[in-house]
Parts: C-alpha cells; sequence; structure tokens
C-alpha cells in the first residue's frame, strides 16, 4: 500500500483560478495548511502530499453558488468552474474510513478560495479496499433470505410511520404476509419508542411471519429499525435474530459510519441502510457530494442494502440522478460486492416499465407504500399488480397491453391515472 494512491474527483467552482483551488484542496487535505510550518520538507510532501492529477474548464457562474465566497479573480467571466482529480497517499489514511471522510470530504468545504465543491466520486487501491468489511449479505445474500429470484424483491413501508402498538403493527405484517408481499420493512421514524418498544415489537411481528409462513410456505424479509447506541444497537440486533428475523435496519446519517462499522462486525443479519437526511449532504449542485460516494463510504462500512429513491417520486431527486444512483450500487468497487439498490418514494406498478428501461436490472428492492396498500382489490392485488407491472417491463410490452386480461394491473392503471376509471 506504500505507493498506492487515492483519487477523489470534485466539481469546482473558484473565485481564482482552478489551479490555484485545486492546489489549495490538495495541501489543506494532506501536507500544508495556509502558511508554511516547520516541519514541512520535501521529503515529507514527497511521501504525504496530495497531486493534482487532472483539471477539465467546465465554464463560468455568472455569481457564487455559496455565501461566504471572494470576488472573482476575473470579474468580466465569473467564478470558473471545472471537474478537478486530486490523488493522495494511500498511507495518509489506512483502513479508517473516518480519516478517509476527513481527507476526501473534510474541511475543504469550508475554504474561502472555493465557491462551490463537491465531491462527485472516489477510487481506493484494491489492498485497501480489502481491508474495509463491506456487505456481509450484499444482494445474493439478500436474495436467499428473502427466498426471491430473477426478479426485484417486492416491499412495503409500516405506515402509519409512527403510532402504532407493535399488535397493530403485526396485524399489518401478517396481512402483507399473506398477500405474498416479499419485504417489509419500520419506517425510519419508528425504532425503539415507548409507544412501540422495539423487544415487544420484534416479538409480536414475527409471530406474525411465522404464522403467515405456515399458509404461504414463504417467510417474509422484515427490516427492524434498531437505529440507537451502539451498545443497544447490537442488543436490539440480537433480539431480532432471536425471534427468527432476517435483517435489520439503521439510519446510516444517525448512527455514523463508525456505527455501521461497529455493527457490522458484530452482526449476522443483512444491514438495510436508510439515508435519510441525504438532501441535506446533496440537494445544493455546488454542494456536499454525489451517491456515487455516497454509497461507496457506506458500502466499505457493510450496508447490504441502501435506499436509491425511484423515478417520479415525491421528492426534488431528478429521474437522472436516481438512475445514475442504481448503476452506483451495482457497479464494481475493486475487491466489494455490490449493494442491493432500494427504489422507493412513491412507487407503484407505473414506474416499473422506465425503471427497467433505464437501469436494464431486476436486481433491486421495489418498495411500493401506497401503491400496494391503497389498491382498490387490497393488499394482495397491489402485491399481484406490482410483480405483473414488472413482468411486462421485463417483457418489453406495454402495461396496458399486459393488463388487458389481468385484473390486478388494470385496477392498478385505473386507480393511479395511467387508464380511465370505468364509468
Amino acid at each position: 500500500m506504500s505507493s498506492s494512491r487515492i483519487i477523489a474527483e470534485y466539481l469546482v467552482e473558484t473565485p481564482a483560478t482552478l489551479e490555484a483551488a485545486a492546489a489549495s484542496i490538495a495541501g489543506e487535505q494532506s501536507t500544508g495548511t495556509f502558511t508554511s510550518v516547520p516541519g514541512e520538507t520535501e521529503e515529507l510532501i514527497r511521501r504525504h502530499g496530495a497531486t493534482v492529477e487532472s483539471i477539465e474548464p467546465l465554464g463560468y457562474a455568472a455569481s457564487p453558488s455559496l455565501p461566504g465566497a471572494a470576488p472573482p479573480k476575473d470579474p468580466a467571466r465569473g467564478w470558473p468552474r471545472g471537474r478537478v482529480r486530486i490523488s493522495f497517499p494511500a498511507t495518509n489514511v489506512g483502513p479508517n474510513l473516518a480519516a478517509l471522510t476527513a481527507m476526501i470530504a473534510g474541511n475543504l468545504f469550508e475554504l474561502r478560495v472555493l465557491s462551490g465543491l463537491r465531491l462527485l466520486d472516489f477510487e481506493l487501491p484494491a489492498d485497501l479496499a480489502a481491508e474495509f468489511a463491506g456487505p456481509q449479505f450484499g444482494i445474493a445474500g439478500t436474495r436467499r433470505l428473502a427466498g426471491v429470484e430473477g426478479r426485484p424483491i417486492i416491499g412495503t413501508i409500516v405506515k402509519p410511520s409512527i403510532g402504532l402498538t407493535p399488535r397493530q403493527t403485526a396485524d399489518l405484517v401478517r396481512t402483507l404476509a399473506l398477500a405474498g408481499i416479499d419485504f417489509v420493512k419500520d419506517d425510519e421514524l419508528l425504532s425503539n419508542q415507548p409507544c412501540s418498544p422495539l423487544a415487544d415489537r420484534v416479538k409480536a411481528v414475527m409471530a406474525a411471519v411465522h404464522e403467515a409462513a405456515e399458509t404461504t410456505g414463504r417467510k417474509v424479509m422484515v427490516a427492524f429499525n434498531i437505529s440507537d447506541r451502539l451498545d443497544r444497537m447490537l442488543a436490539h440486533h440480537d433480539t431480532v435474530v432471536a425471534a427468527g428475523g432476517t435483517c435489520v435496519m439503521v439510519s446510516l446519517n444517525g448512527v455514523g459510519l463508525a456505527g455501521v462499522e461497529h455493527l457490522r462486525r458484530h452482526a449476522t443479519l443483512p444491514i438495510h441502510g436508510h439515508r435519510n437526511g441525504w438532501g441535506a449532504v446533496s440537494r445544493h449542485p455546488a454542494l456536499g457530494m454525489e451517491f456515487r460516494a455516497y454509497q461507496k463510504l457506506w458500502r466499505l462500512a457493510g450496508v447490504d442494502q441502501i435506499h436509491v429513491n425511484g423515478l417520479q417520486n415525491k421528492f426534488c431527486e431528478a429521474d437522472e440522478s436516481v438512475v445514475r444512483s442504481i448503476e452506483a450500487c451495482l457497479e464494481p468497487c475493486g475487491p466489494v460486492p455490490a449493494v442491493m439498490p432500494v427504489v422507493s418514494s412513491g412507487q407503484w406498478g407505473g414506474q416499473a416499465p422506465e425503471t427497467f428501461a433505464r437501469t436494464r436490472t431486476v436486481d433491486l428492492m421495489y418498495l411500493a407504500g401506497g401503491g400496494i396498500l391503497a389498491h382498490p382489490g387490497g393488499p394482495t392485488a397491489g402485491v399481484t399488480a406490482i410483480r405483473q407491472a414488472w413482468e411486462a417491463a421485463v417483457a418489453g410490452t406495454s402495461l396496458v397491453d399486459y393488463a388487458r386480461d389481468r385484473l390486478a394491473l388494470r385496477q392498478s392503471l385505473e386507480f393511479y391515472g395511467a387508464l380511465p376509471r370505468p364509468g
């Protein structure tokens, strides 16, 4: 690892020149500071200094993207933008995600020489990537435990998000399990509250899961939200294991990279990663990071499944960004296995054809709340309709044509507005 390097790619906007901004990032995030200091020798810089590998100009901004920016060096043109690649010695961090994050996505966002900065991607040497735990189950293990092959894993979220008692949650899960659903998850707002203690919820829900499995022959995967203090997360995980559960969920931004890594070392179940709070690090196009970089950090930490939003979603994210996110989860990351993308947010069967056409994959979870529970034929018809929509998508058949002799899908198209309702 001594001669290998980590490469980070950024979108940079600056009041200075791109060359000056890139040099400032490289110095600030490795051996330098705002002025020369004793001990910063040529030998030290050679061994530990960052290097600007390339700069691609991308035009100029008429005004600075972020507050606190200095006036541009060339007022007639404005603030130059560009794509910058910087490499760092791998020995500056080692197998330490906290140190890696501080290096490639730390104080540089606050530098005055930058009026905009976004981490687009990063690459690790294979030998360094191999030192992280990575997903324990990934796509193949998730499919095995869910008992689903050759199609998306169809799932939903417990709603109302919070307020249901453990018994009420169990009744809902039983209904969904008997309807043939593959996967159910807690909402991110539900964890271990007084209104629904996790131990009580796990006991009631898993009893319902086992009961339904006796009828259906299939055991639905339930992701219980165990987000909490480190010691409590491990105890919650063990509670799920003891009850025969097959998945746990954490709020990634709440428990942090170290929390996920700690859980991963202990876990014997897949870790479902919910990215609530993602907009705080991504919504401004000239600040934060792209999902391509974000998911790599969590993949290295050990999540097996991670949310990517969905096409035509209820949030602000564009479809193009969602497609890139799904692709990023499935792309190689050295020796680190792929992570299962979790598509959700306002989904029903109507988005299936475009999702498949733009990603060409069924290796994903497809979660629908109202898209299943609000179906006029009930939850069984809701699950069936989404499966039928994906069958049509993969076959390249229009939903309207496929729905002609499939009642559940036809009712879905009528109810959600893709077909006129019967008069």
